[in-house]
């Protein structure tokens, strides 16, 4: 036991510092392609499984709601996207509100996994772990949506679980928000076309927040939970 405690005080604190400090630890983003003029603008399309990358009034522009992060436009053309390593991607849905001031100490969220591949649920959960550890910044997640201030959802809505998704909704007491967490619970993703999903949560429940990714990695969650409880503030998307 001895042994334990000497290495615990010389490991030191390894939660991170985020949002108090910035996160710089190495592999805690995988980033998103920063667009530029001078690439090729026909390659970066024609590669873009999601068509995240387009054009718009000649413009080369990007769409982050829609990349997989399939890394072909870093990886398989000519002149590769460089990629920035950000995590505070979170979007504040048009006409969404977060929290009011009385609700920055004790949060509850219910996941719903709609239909998840299993990778953003996977990363859902390290946000229990220690180096996350949401517990410091009053999130706490809840098996029932009747003690829910949020939901938070992942996967592409799948007909099974639309019924299920609602009703977890409706148990929910107000005030209450909807996180969509992965491009699938936004638009479907890679799924977008199967012929037993719907094309996103918001087409089931009112979303107030959408964490884009594929997956979305921890910190871009923990980013989306702070905005909705007005620790970060962010411009509403249009």
């Amino acid at each position: 036991m001895n042994s334990w405690i000497k290495k615990g005080i010389e490991t030191g604190i390894v939660t991170t510092q985020y949002p108090k400090k910035e996160e710089k630890a190495a592999g805690v983003s995988p980033g998103f392609p920063q667009i530029t003029n001078d690439t090729d603008s026909e390659e970066l399309m024609s590669v873009c499984l999601r068509d995240a990358i387009y054009k718009e009034e000649g413009k080369l522009l990007f769409n982050p709601s829609l990349c997989i992060h399939c890394y072909r436009c870093k990886r398989n053309i000519q002149k590769p996207l460089a990629w920035n390593k950000g995590f505070e991607w979170a979007i504040l849905k048009e006409k969404s509100t977060s929290f009011s001031n009385n609700f920055h100490h004790s949060i509850h969220i219910c996941v719903v996994d709609a239909g998840d591949c299993g990778a953003c649920l996977n990363e859902i959960k390290l946000l229990n772990n220690p180096f996350y550890n949401m517990h410091r910044l009053g999130f706490f997640i809840t098996p029932t949506p009747r003690k829910a201030d949020i939901l938070l959802v992942s996967g592409a809505v799948t007909q099974h679980m639309k019924k299920a998704l609602l009703k977890a909704y409706e148990a929910m007491p107000a005030p209450k928000k909807v996180m969509a967490v992965g491009t699938c619970a936004d638009n479907g993703g890679i799924f977008q076309d199967g012929f037993v999903l719907e094309s996103g949560v918001s087409d089931i429940v009112p979303v107030d927040i959408f964490v884009p990714g594929c997956p979305p990695p921890p910190l871009a969650i923990l980013h989306g939970l702070l905005v909705l409880t007005n620790k970060k503030y962010i411009k509403k998307a249009k």
